[in-house]
């Protein structure tokens, strides 16, 4: 018995469907000249923050590290020079490190901060040639006094260095445990070069009930 007498016509009943996809329309992009638009919340490089004088956001208090599931986190504190404070509260933190190459992006640490002091960027095309590289440190994550990022990797076509700015960080929500009572009231103090960032919207089901 040949091939063809073996499969018969069974074989060729899945062509059609092949010869139907090639004329449909493409749900491809041409990454990386173009590239999607992130969500607000997108979670991508870190950034530590400064207050709107700026003083540095971080007290030193270990939360993040603390909750990092993938224990990616070192951060230690120190107290506060009296003659020179860096933050507002009695400590700050004196080290703070993040391995890139353990995060998992998944967000606990910015819910956890209770200053508001680290939140996630819509930078995600990173890539280094030493793994030491891809341990961020205080002066790679911390912002310039007036808010900008510090830029510690080359731009490139697959890194736009844009989406570092600190109007692009995710925050967290709007509203303790998603109160509909606190629709619309910021729950962040205000950032350096940015001041304080309008509230999130609110969610809503399609009916428009709360």
């Amino acid at each position: 018995m040949g091939l063809m007498d073996a499969v018969g016509l069974g074989g060729f009943k899945g062509f059609p469907i092949t010869l139907r996809q090639i004329f449909t329309k493409k749900v491809t992009r041409k990454y990386p000249q173009d590239k999607r638009q992130k969500p607000q919340r997108f979670h991508g490089r870190h950034v530590l923050n400064r207050y709107e004088d700026g003083m540095e956001k971080c007290i030193g208090c270990e939360l993040c590290a603390g909750v990092c599931p993938a224990r990616c986190i070192y951060v230690r504190g120190a107290d506060n020079p009296p003659e020179n404070p860096v933050s507002p509260g009695e400590r700050f933190g004196f080290v703070y490190e993040i391995n890139m190459l353990r995060c998992i992006f998944c967000g606990l640490c910015v819910e956890a901060c209770p200053t508001t002091a680290i939140t996630m960027t819509q930078l995600f095309e990173m890539s280094v040639t030493e793994r030491a590289d891809a341990i961020y440190t205080k002066n790679e994550l911390l912002v310039n006094p007036d808010g900008t990022p510090n830029h510690s990797q080359p731009a490139g076509p697959l890194i736009d260095l844009n989406e570092l700015k600190l109007s692009d960080g995710w925050m967290r929500a709007t509203a303790p445990s998603g109160r509909a009572a606190y629709e619309g009231i910021p729950q962040w103090p205000g950032s350096a070069g940015v001041g304080v960032r309008p509230p999130e919207q609110g969610q809503r089901t399609k009916d428009g009930e709360e």
